[in-house]
């Protein structure tokens, strides 16, 4: 079983797309998917939506995707192919409660594709890419923490010559290779050719 882990380091930068085109362009790894989703206060791990529950008691959930519709981003992975899906959801900083679910799922797997950073924290992946995008300026504290594990990088290109994000440096990355992409073209032939060579490298 190999393990591959796409990060980013904000909301809305193609996390998803690159998932779900990974799925797409390598269908014969029989991909299980995972997207992991921590939600700060207030909001309920069960279903996504603000409520005032104890926090105790839905700290996380996880539930299988069935739904073909591509009408989410669970959705897109499984209508891409996917054998199956998975939504983590867990409240911000709690995701280690979670893990001993999430590793059974992977140990129930033939090959899996992850959409988070922090499972990186307790996860070792054969494959670590992360999305950046320089027009966004937020960048997680997850995806900094992390941005030295990253055996790739897919590069948004920008007009401008420098980035919004501030106080952040791309050093940990240096001498990995970048591959820029042109939304909505998220994954290229060279991203594929990249992780196809990993994952040959598992087998």
């Amino acid at each position: 079983m190999a393990v591959v882990v796409i990060g980013g380091h904000s909301r809305s930068v193609g996390k998803t797309s690159v998932v779900a085109g990974l799925i797409a362009a390598l269908p014969e790894y029989n991909w299980t998917a995972m997207k992991i989703t921590q939600y700060g206060h207030g909001v309920c791990s069960m279903n996504g939506e603000a409520c005032h529950c104890a926090t105790e008691d839905h700290t996380w959930a996880i539930s299988e995707e069935k739904d073909r519709s591509g009408k989410s981003d669970t959705s897109r992975f499984l209508a891409s192919g996917a054998a199956r899906v998975w939504w983590v959801r867990t409240e911000q900083g709690r995701l280690a409660e979670a893990v001993p679910t999430i590793r059974r799922r992977l140990a129930e797997s033939k090959n899996v594709i992850l959409e988070s950073n922090s499972i990186l924290k307790f996860v070792r992946p054969d494959i670590y890419v992360t999305v950046l995008d320089p027009t966004t300026a937020d960048f997680k504290r997850s995806a900094q923490e992390f941005l030295d594990r990253a055996d790739a990088v897919i590069l948004h290109e920008m007009k401008a010559t420098v980035p919004t994000w501030s106080g952040i440096s791309l050093k940990p990355v240096a001498g990995r290779p970048v591959f820029h992409i042109q939304p909505p073209d998220y994954v290229t032939e060279e991203i594929v050719g990249f992780v196809r060579q990993r994952m040959s490298l598992q087998e």
